[in-house]
Protein backbone atom coordinates (compact mmCIF):
# COMPACT_ATOMS: atom_id res chain seq x y z
CA UNK A 1 0.00 0.00 0.00
CA UNK A 2 1.22 3.48 -0.81
CA UNK A 3 2.50 5.53 2.10
CA UNK A 4 0.19 8.35 1.05
CA UNK A 5 -2.89 6.20 1.52
CA UNK A 6 -5.11 6.72 4.56
CA UNK A 7 -4.56 4.52 7.61
CA UNK A 8 -6.79 1.47 7.05
CA UNK A 9 -8.46 -0.51 9.82
CA UNK A 10 -10.14 -3.76 8.77
CA UNK A 11 -13.02 -4.59 11.11
CA UNK A 12 -12.74 -8.31 10.41
CA UNK A 13 -10.50 -11.21 11.39
CA UNK A 14 -11.22 -13.07 8.13
CA UNK A 15 -8.00 -14.17 6.42
CA UNK A 16 -10.00 -14.44 3.19
CA UNK A 17 -10.80 -10.72 3.28
CA UNK A 18 -7.17 -9.87 3.97
CA UNK A 19 -6.16 -12.01 0.98
CA UNK A 20 -8.75 -10.41 -1.30
CA UNK A 21 -7.56 -6.93 -0.32
CA UNK A 22 -4.04 -8.07 -1.10
CA UNK A 23 -5.12 -8.88 -4.64
CA UNK A 24 -5.67 -5.15 -5.23
CA UNK A 25 -2.48 -4.15 -3.44
CA UNK A 26 -4.06 -3.14 -0.13
CA UNK A 27 -2.73 -4.29 3.24
CA UNK A 28 -4.68 -3.20 6.33
CA UNK A 29 -2.62 -1.19 8.81
CA UNK A 30 -4.62 -2.69 11.64
CA UNK A 31 -7.05 -5.59 12.03
CA UNK A 32 -9.70 -4.99 14.65
CA UNK A 33 -12.67 -7.40 14.52
CA UNK A 34 -16.02 -5.96 15.58
CA UNK A 35 -17.88 -7.93 18.23
CA UNK A 36 -21.57 -7.33 17.58
CA UNK A 37 -24.83 -9.26 17.89
CA UNK A 38 -25.42 -10.80 14.47
CA UNK A 39 -28.93 -12.07 15.21
CA UNK A 40 -31.33 -11.14 12.39
CA UNK A 41 -34.14 -8.80 13.33
CA UNK A 42 -37.75 -9.88 12.90
CA UNK A 43 -38.68 -10.27 9.22
CA UNK A 44 -35.19 -9.09 8.11
CA UNK A 45 -34.30 -10.30 4.62
CA UNK A 46 -30.77 -11.49 3.68
CA UNK A 47 -29.82 -8.37 1.66
CA UNK A 48 -30.79 -5.97 4.44
CA UNK A 49 -29.16 -8.16 7.08
CA UNK A 50 -25.79 -8.16 5.30
CA UNK A 51 -25.82 -4.40 4.82
CA UNK A 52 -26.92 -3.65 8.38
CA UNK A 53 -24.23 -5.83 9.92
CA UNK A 54 -21.48 -4.32 7.75
CA UNK A 55 -22.53 -0.81 8.75
CA UNK A 56 -22.83 -1.74 12.43
CA UNK A 57 -19.39 -3.37 12.44
CA UNK A 58 -17.79 -0.31 10.87
CA UNK A 59 -19.62 2.05 13.23
CA UNK A 60 -18.69 -0.03 16.28
CA UNK A 61 -14.97 0.14 15.53
CA UNK A 62 -15.22 3.84 14.63
CA UNK A 63 -16.87 4.58 17.99
CA UNK A 64 -14.15 2.65 19.82
CA UNK A 65 -11.23 4.13 17.91
CA UNK A 66 -12.53 7.70 17.91
CA UNK A 67 -12.08 7.77 21.69
CA UNK A 68 -8.30 7.50 21.31
CA UNK A 69 -6.02 9.95 19.53
CA UNK A 70 -3.87 7.06 18.28
CA UNK A 71 -6.74 5.86 16.11
CA UNK A 72 -6.83 9.10 14.11
CA UNK A 73 -3.45 9.49 12.37
CA UNK A 74 -2.63 12.84 10.82
CA UNK A 75 -3.02 11.39 7.32
CA UNK A 76 -6.54 10.18 7.98
CA UNK A 77 -8.15 6.94 9.04
CA UNK A 78 -10.58 4.68 7.20
CA UNK A 79 -12.45 1.72 8.66
CA UNK A 80 -13.57 -1.07 6.35
CA UNK A 81 -16.13 -3.68 7.39
CA UNK A 82 -18.02 -6.43 5.58
CA UNK A 83 -20.52 -9.16 6.29
CA UNK A 84 -21.49 -12.07 4.05
CA UNK A 85 -24.91 -13.68 4.21
CA UNK A 86 -26.32 -16.69 2.37
CA UNK A 87 -30.02 -16.62 1.63
CA UNK A 88 -32.55 -19.08 0.28
CA UNK A 89 -35.56 -17.01 -0.62
CA UNK A 90 -36.17 -14.74 2.37
CA UNK A 91 -34.46 -17.16 4.73
CA UNK A 92 -31.09 -16.25 6.22
CA UNK A 93 -28.82 -19.27 6.63
CA UNK A 94 -26.55 -19.35 9.69
CA UNK A 95 -22.78 -19.36 9.86
CA UNK A 96 -22.44 -23.07 10.56
CA UNK A 97 -20.94 -23.83 13.96
CA UNK A 98 -21.88 -27.53 14.06
CA UNK A 99 -22.01 -30.33 11.52
CA UNK A 100 -25.75 -30.48 12.06
CA UNK A 101 -26.14 -26.82 11.07
CA UNK A 102 -23.96 -27.31 8.01
CA UNK A 103 -25.95 -30.38 6.97
CA UNK A 104 -29.22 -28.47 7.31
CA UNK A 105 -27.91 -25.66 5.11
CA UNK A 106 -26.49 -27.95 2.45
CA UNK A 107 -29.65 -30.04 2.23
CA UNK A 108 -31.67 -26.85 1.86
CA UNK A 109 -29.49 -25.62 -1.02
CA UNK A 110 -29.00 -28.99 -2.69
CA UNK A 111 -30.47 -29.00 -6.20
CA UNK A 112 -31.67 -25.42 -6.08
CA UNK A 113 -30.59 -21.80 -6.28
CA UNK A 114 -29.42 -19.54 -3.48
CA UNK A 115 -27.96 -16.07 -3.18
CA UNK A 116 -24.92 -14.66 -1.44
CA UNK A 117 -24.99 -11.07 -0.25
CA UNK A 118 -22.00 -9.14 1.08
CA UNK A 119 -22.50 -5.79 2.69
CA UNK A 120 -19.44 -3.51 2.55
CA UNK A 121 -19.12 -0.35 4.61
CA UNK A 122 -16.39 2.26 5.01
CA UNK A 123 -16.16 5.15 7.46
CA UNK A 124 -13.75 8.03 6.99
CA UNK A 125 -11.98 10.08 9.67
CA UNK A 126 -14.93 12.48 9.90
CA UNK A 127 -17.38 9.66 10.57
CA UNK A 128 -19.09 9.67 7.19
CA UNK A 129 -20.22 6.18 6.24
CA UNK A 130 -20.56 4.83 2.73
CA UNK A 131 -21.90 1.36 2.01
CA UNK A 132 -23.29 -0.98 -0.58
CA UNK A 133 -24.46 -4.57 -0.87
CA UNK A 134 -23.46 -6.97 -3.63
CA UNK A 135 -25.47 -10.02 -4.71
CA UNK A 136 -24.29 -13.21 -6.40
CA UNK A 137 -26.69 -15.91 -7.57
CA UNK A 138 -25.64 -19.54 -7.43
CA UNK A 139 -27.06 -22.97 -8.13
CA UNK A 140 -25.89 -26.03 -6.19
CA UNK A 141 -26.04 -29.50 -7.72
CA UNK A 142 -28.13 -32.17 -6.05
CA UNK A 143 -25.85 -33.64 -3.43
CA UNK A 144 -25.67 -37.39 -2.94
CA UNK A 145 -25.46 -38.72 0.58
CA UNK A 146 -21.79 -39.76 0.15
CA UNK A 147 -20.92 -36.27 -1.12
CA UNK A 148 -22.68 -34.67 1.82
CA UNK A 149 -21.09 -37.01 4.34
CA UNK A 150 -17.58 -36.54 2.93
CA UNK A 151 -17.92 -32.77 2.94
CA UNK A 152 -19.18 -32.68 6.50
CA UNK A 153 -16.25 -34.88 7.58
CA UNK A 154 -13.81 -32.44 5.93
CA UNK A 155 -14.68 -29.70 8.40
CA UNK A 156 -14.42 -27.05 5.66
CA UNK A 157 -17.91 -25.83 6.56
CA UNK A 158 -16.92 -24.59 10.02
CA UNK A 159 -17.80 -20.93 10.54
CA UNK A 160 -18.90 -20.49 6.92
CA UNK A 161 -22.13 -18.71 6.03
CA UNK A 162 -24.49 -21.31 4.63
CA UNK A 163 -22.18 -24.14 5.67
CA UNK A 164 -19.75 -24.00 2.76
CA UNK A 165 -16.82 -22.05 1.39
CA UNK A 166 -16.64 -21.73 -2.39
CA UNK A 167 -12.86 -21.34 -2.28
CA UNK A 168 -12.55 -24.94 -1.09
CA UNK A 169 -13.79 -28.35 -2.18
CA UNK A 170 -17.41 -27.13 -2.25
CA UNK A 171 -16.71 -25.21 -5.44
CA UNK A 172 -17.31 -28.47 -7.31
CA UNK A 173 -20.89 -28.45 -5.97
CA UNK A 174 -21.70 -25.14 -7.67
CA UNK A 175 -23.11 -25.70 -11.15
CA UNK A 176 -23.83 -22.04 -11.92
CA UNK A 177 -22.65 -18.67 -10.63
CA UNK A 178 -23.91 -15.30 -11.80
CA UNK A 179 -22.14 -12.22 -10.43
CA UNK A 180 -19.01 -11.67 -8.37
CA UNK A 181 -16.97 -14.70 -7.32
CA UNK A 182 -15.00 -12.70 -4.75
CA UNK A 183 -18.30 -11.64 -3.22
CA UNK A 184 -19.00 -15.29 -2.38
CA UNK A 185 -15.53 -15.66 -0.87
CA UNK A 186 -16.29 -12.73 1.44
CA UNK A 187 -15.41 -9.37 -0.14
CA UNK A 188 -16.52 -8.06 -3.56
CA UNK A 189 -13.23 -6.75 -4.90
CA UNK A 190 -14.62 -4.47 -7.62
CA UNK A 191 -16.99 -2.58 -5.33
CA UNK A 192 -14.53 -2.45 -2.44
CA UNK A 193 -11.85 -0.99 -4.70
CA UNK A 194 -14.13 1.83 -5.78
CA UNK A 195 -15.24 2.59 -2.22
CA UNK A 196 -11.59 2.91 -1.15
CA UNK A 197 -10.55 4.93 -4.19
CA UNK A 198 -13.33 7.42 -3.43
CA UNK A 199 -11.69 7.90 -0.04
CA UNK A 200 -8.30 8.72 -1.51
CA UNK A 201 -6.64 5.33 -1.85
CA UNK A 202 -4.18 4.92 -4.70
CA UNK A 203 -4.85 1.45 -6.11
Amino acid sequence: MSGSNPFLILASASPRRVSLLGQIGITPDEICPADIDETPTKSEIPRNHALRLAREKAQTIYDIKSKTKAARPSHGCVILAADTVVGVGRRILPKAETAEQAEMCLKLMSGRGHRVFTGVAVIDAEGKIRSRVVETRLTMKSLSQPELTNYLESGEWSGKAGGYGIQGYAECFISKLTGSYSNVVGLPVYETRHLLMNLGFSI
